[in-house]
């Protein structure tokens, strides 16, 4: 790597790097968020330069570079607890129940019969104040989220959780395991599209820090599985492609999602394989537990799923039809998404059709949870449709500011970003479609 074109990148890298550093340590939490807007700004903006100037560096150079910065950048988000979700304590409770020999769907975690698995890492003792912190129905506190719901997680990432229950059964341990999962992101997009500087997207993407990192979620798992999974399918490896894709959906149900990118060509063996990896993934938890394995699910379905109160699915087109025909326009336009990838996508680039559907599903239910964005990232950097990243960046903006004119004015902002994405391309002869045809660099 020669030291004129690394240099520049390797400052910006560090910048970055110092930058989120302090984002998690001092940035605030999710209950004092009033500065985390203006330092995830900053690292936004220390992002793109680094990004920019990576492409200055010849490809042969890009892969040893990438993966260097992912690992660097991943390491920020474990200097701190999670800031601004509590999802990972549940992780660790899960966890430490199949530890145990008992079946994480048969018991909520106040339930007096899992009592002997408490302690003060879960259920700390004290005032009970922290923005993280709850009481249950016995009054006991938690840093566990709906203490008194089965949990929502589907089997496989169960298994995750129970992997990762022997270091240190902790939530420090689930962070380590979101940076072990964020970095083999980053080396499976190197993978795929090979010696491409658009891995760099996921690598060094502050979101990543956040939300697979610092605070820890499990969709990373997922992205981790479909990215593999689109791998094999783009190299007509469909039996292997739908194993993956079928483990992902197993992990949080919203890689299903990537699938019809897969499937356009008609590929029945992929869709068998990913039909059996999902059952296959079930089978042991539905002996265990029955209809028990649906957990929390239904009720999750049923509600709004946000936490914010005044925050409604379908945001944008609540804006041009009276709310009641709202999740039938919603339907109506990600069925007519879905077709059109099934029809039109290109096998040998099934990342082109997943963006688009799950793109597309984002806009269309304006969800508050950023993290359900991750998915979004990994498949910007294997298709190269940047304008997409303001779907996740959207996610983030709500989940800190809350309130509906917010959400439509995030949402709306990224819908504009991805329309101006489509137009630019478009003025400068570099539309790349699903179907294939366009530019096709790396």
């Amino acid at each position: 790597m020669t030291t004129r074109n690394a240099l520049p990148c390797l400052f910006a890298l560090a910048a970055l790097v110092a930058a989120l550093a302090a984002t998690v340590t001092t940035g605030g939490t999710l209950a004092d968020h009033g500065a985390l807007l203006g330092w995830y700004a900053a690292d936004c903006a220390l992002f793109a330069l680094a990004v920019r100037l990576l492409r200055r560096i010849p490809a042969g150079q890009v892969t040893a570079l990438v993966l260097l910065g992912s690992a660097a950048v991943a390491v920020t988000g474990l200097l701190a607890p999670p800031r601004t979700s509590d999802d990972a304590y549940r992780y660790v409770w899960d966890g430490r129940v199949q530890a145990a020999g008992i079946s994480p769907y048969r018991y909520t975690p106040d339930d007096p019969a899992l009592a002997r698995l408490r302690d003060p890492g879960l259920f700390p003792a004290g005032p009970c104040t922290a923005w993280d912190e709850r009481r249950t129905a016995a009054g006991d506190c938690t840093h566990i989220n709906r203490p008194a719901v089965h949990t929502v997680y589907p089997p496989v990432a169960e298994a995750w959780f129970l992997a990762l229950h022997p270091f240190g059964g902790g939530v420090r341990g689930v962070q380590t395991g979101g940076a072990v999962l964020a970095v083999g992101t980053t080396a499976a997009l190197l993978a795929v599209r090979r010696r491409n500087w658009r891995a760099a997207l996921w690598g060094w993407s502050p979101g990543v820090v956040v939300w697979a990192v610092n605070d820890a979620h499990v969709d990373t798992l997922g992205v981790l599985l479909m990215v593999a999974g689109l791998g094999c399918a783009a190299g007509r490896r469909p039996v292997a492609g739908g194993l993956l894709l079928g483990a992902a959906v197993a992990t949080k149900l919203l890689p299903a999602l990537a699938l019809p990118g897969a499937l356009a060509g008609r590929r029945l063996r992929l869709a068998v394989a990913v039909l059996g990896a999902f059952v296959a993934a079930y089978l042991p938890y539905v002996l265990a537990s029955g209809v028990g394995v649906l957990g929390y699910l239904p009720g999750y379905l049923r509600e709004e799923g946000y936490e914010q109160g005044s925050i409604q699915r379908f945001a944008l087109l609540r804006l041009v039809v009276p709310d009641s025909l709202a999740p039938y326009l919603a339907g109506a336009v990600l069925a007519a998404v879905v077709l059109y990838v099934l029809r039109r996508g290109d096998p040998a680039r099934p990342w082109g059709g997943a963006l688009l559907v799950t793109g597309t599903a984002l806009l269309v239910v304006s969800p508050a949870y950023p993290w359900y964005g991750l998915l979004v990232v990994a498949l910007v950097a294997l298709d190269g449709r940047w304008e997409w990243l303001a779907v996740p960046a959207a996610g983030q903006v709500l989940y800190l500011t809350g309130g509906q004119a917010e959400q439509r004015a995030a949402y709306g902002v990224a819908l504009a970003a991805v329309l101006a994405g489509v137009a630019v391309r478009r003025r400068t002869g570099k539309m790349r479609v699903i179907t294939g045809r366009g530019d096709q660099g790396g």
